[in-house]
């Protein structure tokens, strides 16, 4: 276990001026109220805040933020209480503290609610006072670092999965990417611990021969440096096992087809060696066209700067090289930390804090979200975005993130602009709405007064802004329409009673049902009654309840079938009622342990569908509905999937064994060859769950020579 008096020694080492003193009673407080208390580690519970303290002083934060990392879970797990926190340490650390106990104190009915409102905190968080944030940042590398002690595989795979769906995103889009990789590679290791496994296989079968190569490589450019009098720093290291996974899957690569599992570093004095180093490796390798990147003059928005280049190196092989200064590299390390200002009691310069202007926007771009699932695809976005530079006719830098099209550029520049964008010139040449943007584009917007967004757009736009003004804009147009029909519809129905359904919500009397319902106006009603979810009937029956009317089921009503159906028959339990019609997909086959929403279809029940199968993405969302697998299915399901594989005598033979051996039934199964002997398999079988799907796939990559496993969809 870390000592007090060696956070002190770091503290002591880069701040010699710092007030020690709050850290000490900070740390006898911690000690004091934690007494008792162990970790699932067998250690004491001090281990923890004063590992997390360690982290942020490594970081070089200010005393304020290592005394808030050493009472952090304090007020949350003890009997401590925020006043107490006030009159000993003061308001700055309090404000601290308590933010990070907000963030940690969330309880939700659903996982994906949980998520939405932890990542809403963390936004808020970011905007009000960085070190809440990474504080949390610095208690879940420690949690991950500690993770195999919790006996529970599925509570490491869910706190794993968490990590990487919100805190390493968050870590590198504050630029701090030693925290992304160590995250990355941490959570790999439980989502996926075969492909992680795998992975760390492949990179250490062929390790002497490639650190053989890595040394070849740094001493051709150090000898190349020193022949021109330059000064640098040269290193060589391996890719995380996260980044190599993630690239074989997002660009369907074979292991043998990454040529960067090595990268090189060459860190110098200044800006301008930067530039000249480069020209020198372009003079011993052949660059490699479209990738040089060039994040010195125009940086990342996390302040990132940097030369990029790829070369054909001295074997033939790709080298992927990257040229720094020192004050670049320390910034690429540490990130927002790194411009922390400890000796003037914290804060930022005003160049940073404009750098970090996207925080504030992110919190605008968020407020209005209702939807947990909608909330988090876009929080995802802004998270995730690879950025890409535009000019606009000016001459003014805007940046858009990797794939973003003229409509995205559009509602960059304003709302209004976006919704009337009829056209767009990118570099002086008309171009579509769907065209791709690139780094250095210059582009002008062709806007037309009276033109409207089109819900098609929505399939193409990738900024956040871009998606919810849409959005806006089509749940407005629909519900227009709604309370258009739903109008029609209840006048119709009060007319074949003698009744004017205009009088009775002139009169107040609608206004009574409409409150009875938790509308907050009228037209709300209406706008259920034109979406399907309200019958006509049912506002009369309680507008005029000595009107005798027959009965009509709502949308609800007809879903629900007599006794014809069991309970839960397949699995599904739909908003909690019994006896409801149910078909599954077949656009994206779920599987109980998927993610799954449900939508009512006109007439035939609820359609279940995976929450990130594309159908669902186009549907409209006031007919969504909130749908869970039993927990006493028995069902098995279909499910997709391609095995691919090196062309072999019985090896069609060992994968069919591989699946049947797990129990599984083949439902169907057809094979392709091409003329390189590559197999491409594709099994239809039927499972229970996605654990059990998991399993099989796993006993499939050990046939020989199965290069892949993937599960797919009808529509791959």
């Amino acid at each position: 276990m870390i000592r007090i008096n060696d956070i002190l020694d770091k503290i002591a080492e880069y701040n010699p001026g710092a007030d020690l003193d709050v850290i000490d009673r900070a740390y006898v407080y911690s000690a004091r109220v934690h007494s008792g208390q162990m970790r699932l580690s067998g250690e004491p519970y001090l281990s923890h805040p004063l590992e997390v303290a360690a982290i942020l002083a490594d970081m070089k934060l200010d005393v304020e933020s290592i005394a808030a990392a050493l009472l952090h879970d304090v007020i949350e797990d003890t009997h401590a209480t925020e006043q107490e926190i006030l009159e000993m340490f003061g308001p700055g650390i309090l404000h601290i503290v308590a933010g990070v106990t907000k963030i940690s104190k969330l309880t939700f009915s659903t996982k994906a609610a949980q998520q939405a409102e932890s990542l809403r905190k963390m936004i808020l968080a970011m905007a009000d006072d960085i070190r809440v944030v990474l504080i949390k940042l610095a208690d879940r590398i420690h949690n991950m670092r500690t993770l195999k002690f919790h006996k529970s595989q599925e509570k490491q795979r869910s706190i794993a999965q968490e990590t990487l769906d919100i805190y390493a995103p968050i870590a590198a889009r504050l630029g701090i990417f030693w925290i992304k990789q160590e995250l990355e590679d941490l959570s790999f290791l439980y989502t996926h611990p075969e492909e992680y496994a795998s992975i760390d296989l492949l990179v250490n079968k062929a390790k002497e021969e490639r650190e053989s190569y890595i040394a070849t490589v740094m001493e051709r450019v150090k000898e190349k440096l020193a022949n021109s009098n330059i000064e640098a720093d040269v290193k060589g290291r391996y890719k995380q096992h996260y980044s190599i996974y993630h690239k074989m899957v997002t660009q369907n690569l074979e292991f043998e087809e990454l040529y960067d599992i090595v990268a090189f570093r060459i860190i110098v004095d200044t800006v301008s060696r930067c530039y000249e180093v480069m020209g020198l490796i372009h003079s011993m390798w052949k660059p490699i066209s479209g990738k040089i990147k060039d994040y010195i003059g125009v940086p990342k928005p996390n302040m990132y700067q940097s030369l990029h280049t790829t070369v054909i190196g001295p074997r033939g092989d790709r080298v992927e090289l990257q040229i720094r200064t020192r004050e670049m590299d320390k910034i690429a390390e540490s990130g927002i930390a790194a411009h922390w200002s400890y000796k003037q009691g914290g804060g930022f310069d005003e160049k940073t804090g404009e750098a970090f202007a996207w925080i504030r926007n992110l919190v605008e771009n968020q407020e209005n979200f209702s939807d947990p699932d909608e909330f988090l695809e876009n929080v995802r976005i802004d998270l995730y975005s690879d950025e890409i530079y535009i000019f606009t006719p000016h001459g003014e830098i805007k940046t858009l993130p990797k794939g973003a099209t003229p409509v995205d550029f559009a509602y960059l520049i304003h709302t209004e602009v976006g919704d009337q964008c009829t056209g767009a010139r990118v570099n002086g040449k008309l171009v579509t709405l769907t065209h791709g943007l690139i780094t250095g584009d210059t582009i002008e917007i062709v806007t037309t007064k009276g033109s409207h967004p089109s819900a098609d757009w929505l399939n193409f736009v990738k900024t956040v802004k871009a998606k919810t003004k849409i959005r806006q804009w089509v749940r407005t147009r629909e519900r227009e329409r709604s309370i258009t029909l739903g109008r029609e519809m209840c006048e119709k129905q009060f007319r074949k009673k003698g009744h004017s359904f205009a009088a009775l919500v002139k009169s107040g009397v609608i206004a009574q049902v409409s409150d009875g319902y938790g509308f907050k106006q009228v037209e709300d009603l209406i706008a259920h009654v034109g979406f399907g979810k309200i019958t006509p009937v049912q506002i009369m029956n309680r507008a005029l309840p000595g009107v005798e009317t027959q009965k009509e089921p709502s949308i609800f009503d007809k879903l629900i079938k007599s006794k014809i159906r069991k309970k839960s028959r397949d699995g599904i339990i739909v908003k909690g009622l019994d006896d409801i019609l149910v078909r599954f997909s077949k656009c994206c086959n779920p599987l109980p342990g998927d993610p799954i929403i449900g939508y009512i279809t006109q007439g035939q029940g609820v359609t279940v569908h995976r929450k990130n199968c594309v159908t669902v993405q186009k549907m409209d969302p006031e007919r969504q509905i909130d749908v869970e697998w039993s927990n006493d299915f028995t069902e098995s399901y279909p499910a997709l999937i391609r095995v691919r594989s090196t062309d072999r005598f019985g090896l069609l033979a060992d994968v069919v064994a591989a699946i049947t051996k797990n129990n599984a039934n083949i439902i169907n199964a057809s094979t392709d060859t091409s003329e390189l002997s590559a197999v491409s398999s594709y099994f239809t079988i039927s499972v229970e769950s996605t654990d059990r799907l998991r399993k099989i796939m796993t006993e499939i990559r050990k046939v020989k020579q199965v290069k892949d496993v993937k599960r797919m969809v009808p529509n791959d």
